[in-house]
């Protein structure tokens, strides 16, 4: 077996591969490390592109088109409603994005 090969199924086997660690950067918040959330490709809206959520803290990561952007304070119920909405892009317009008072998942400004 080929030393590099071995090295591979190593880092596999101990969960350490450096394919499971992803930065991205977030619109107005800069680099984020996607390691403690769980993210899930969207293919059925033509607005959110992928959501990844990180239920210990209750934020969530909304790629929109292109730009991610991040929401907090976010429940799981409210998640699972995004996620099984009927059209995501219109339950994220009205209750995720939000405007004035329907913006409660808006994240304080980063210091």
């Amino acid at each position: 077996m080929p030393l590099g090969y071995l090295a591979i199924l190593l880092a596999r086997l101990a969960g350490t591969g450096w394919s499971d660690a992803e930065t991205i950067n977030v619109e107005g918040r800069g680099a984020l490390d996607l390691t403690p959330f769980v993210c899930q490709d969207i293919t059925r809206s033509s607005l959110v592109s992928r959501v990844c959520y990180d239920a210990a803290n209750g934020t969530m990561i909304v790629q929109v088109k292109t730009v991610y952007l991040q929401y907090c304070d976010v429940s799981e119920a409210a998640r699972e409603g995004f996620l099984n909405a009927a059209s995501m892009g219109r339950y994220y317009n009205a209750s995720i994005k939000g405007e004035g008072m329907a913006a409660h998942y808006q994240c304080a400004p980063k210091s």
